[in-house]
Order: structure tokens, then C-alpha cells, then sequence
């Protein structure tokens, strides 16, 4: 796919294959656009259109072959509808305290992220990255990057990295207290990313990847009506890869 801009024609780098990150009996290969063109909103708009996400500067998509397991989803914001077990979960966070953030270090912060990669991906190689690792993948100097800081009492809790776009906001990463996995922090944070989207008059919140085959992934399923990025071009009906 190529794509215009000021300079002329994006153009796309595919890496070779390598062991795939969700699916461990399998080979990925990763799509990027080109390192050396400058990056704006708008073109991360218009690519993540077309199915792209954002990993630290970089705007990538998977380019596997024969294998097309992660699909592109995201929910148009204005028609969801919470459902009973979403309701009380957004009912049990009403204690926390929401505030938003400027895309900076913080040792908060970075101390959270830490505990959570030990508890969630232990031995995965991501549980010892260091903090230049933390903020190259989080952030990028191009892009309006918003950190969604929930606090408990004043005790940090949960961190969700959003991006905002032209007329969506992209849910980058969040990681919580591994402690209190029963508040459902996780869910907690996509609720609040489509309510922030809702008010701030986007359409859209971009949810990354869904893996059917994936627990880690195929949470985002419960979050309907669900566009799903099929064939080139975005539907509602669920693909079966």
C-alpha cells in the first residue's frame, strides 16, 4: 500500500519473519511505514484507517502470510452500550480518581509499569525493560500522547497511554496494580477511554489488535458493536481467520 503525502508516496518495510508475540507456534512479519518520513496526526489518522497502530515513533501493522490472525478492530463510541457485567464494573471504580497527564517520566509511574510486566509477562522478555525501553515505547515526540492516571486514595493504580487523533482516540497500553485484579482495572480503563471519546466528540476509539486465538486479546470482543479491519476495509460482521 502506498500512500501520498507532501513528500510523495509513503512507502512501506516489511521485517523478515520472526517468532510471532501472541501466537508462539507461529511467524510474524511486521509492516512499517518508512522510518525516514516525518510523522504527523494526520498521517497516523489516515494510516490507522487502513489498520496501523503506533509502537514508540514507529507506525506498524502485522504482514503475516498465510496467517491473519490479528485484526484490526475498533468501536464506534457513540452507539455503545454497556452491558450488566461492564455496568458494575464501572460502578466499583467510582472511588478512583481520573486525571490526565502530559506523556513525561514519571518514577510512579515507571515503578507501576515494572510490577505489572513482572506479574503479567514474567520471563517474556518485556518484565526488563529499562526506563529508556519504557518511554520509546509509550511515547513519540510527533504524536499527542496522553497518560489517564487513576488513583485510589491517592495511591496510583492504573495508568492508560492513549493517543488522540483527528476524530479517534488510540488505546496505546495500560498497566494496573496486579494486586487489584478484582476491581477489573483493565476493562475499567477501556469504559473510560470510550466515555473521554464520547465527550470529547470523537468517533472512534481504536482498540489495536483482536487474536481470537489469544486470551490476552480476544477480550476486545466484548466491546460491540465491534468494526473489525477485513478484506481492506472496516465491517461489523466478525471474520473468522
Amino acid at each position: 500500500m502506498n500512500q501520498p503525502t507532501r513528500a510523495g508516496l509513503l512507502r512501506f518495510y516489511a521485517t523478515p519473519p520472526h517468532p510471532c508475540g501472541y501466537l508462539p507456534d507461529r511467524q510474524a512479519t511486521t509492516l512499517f511505514a518508512d522510518p525516514a518520513v516525518p510523522k504527523t496526526t494526520a498521517l497516523y489518522s489516515l494510516l490507522s484507517a487502513h489498520g496501523f497502530r503506533r509502537s514508540g515513533g514507529h507506525l506498524y501493522r502485522p504482514h503475516c502470510h498465510p496467517c491473519h490472525a490479528c485484526v484490526p478492530v475498533r468501536l464506534p463510541v457513540r452507539e455503545f452500550r454497556m452491558k450488566r457485567h461492564q455496568e458494575r464494573c464501572w460502578e466499583k471504580n467510582q472511588d478512583l480518581v481520573v486525571s490526565e497527564r502530559a506523556p513525561v517520566y514519571d518514577p510512579e509511574h515507571y515503578a507501576l509499569y515494572q510490577r505489572y510486566l513482572k506479574h503479567r509477562h514474567p520471563g517474556g522478555g518485556m518484565d526488563d525493560g529499562d526506563v529508556r525501553h519504557y518511554t520509546e515505547f509509550l511515547t513519540a515526540a510527533w504524536v499527542n500522547t496522553r497518560f489517564l492516571e487513576m488513583r485510589l486514595d491517592r495511591r496510583l493504580i492504573c495508568v492508560a497511554v492513549v493517543d488522540v487523533l483527528d476524530d479517534a482516540l488510540s488505546a496505546v497500553y495500560t498497566y494496573y496494580d496486579p494486586d487489584l485484579s478484582a476491581r477489573g482495572l483493565g476493562k475499567y480503563a477501556v469504559l473510560y477511554e470510550i466515555i473521554r471519546s464520547r465527550e470529547q466528540g470523537l468517533s472512534w476509539l481504536y482498540l489495536g489488535y483482536w487474536i481470537k486465538d489469544c486470551r490476552k486479546m480476544s477480550y476486545k470482543y466484548d466491546y460491540q458493536p465491534m468494526e473489525y479491519f477485513w478484506g481492506g476495509r472496516w465491517t461489523r460482521e466478525c471474520p473468522a481467520p
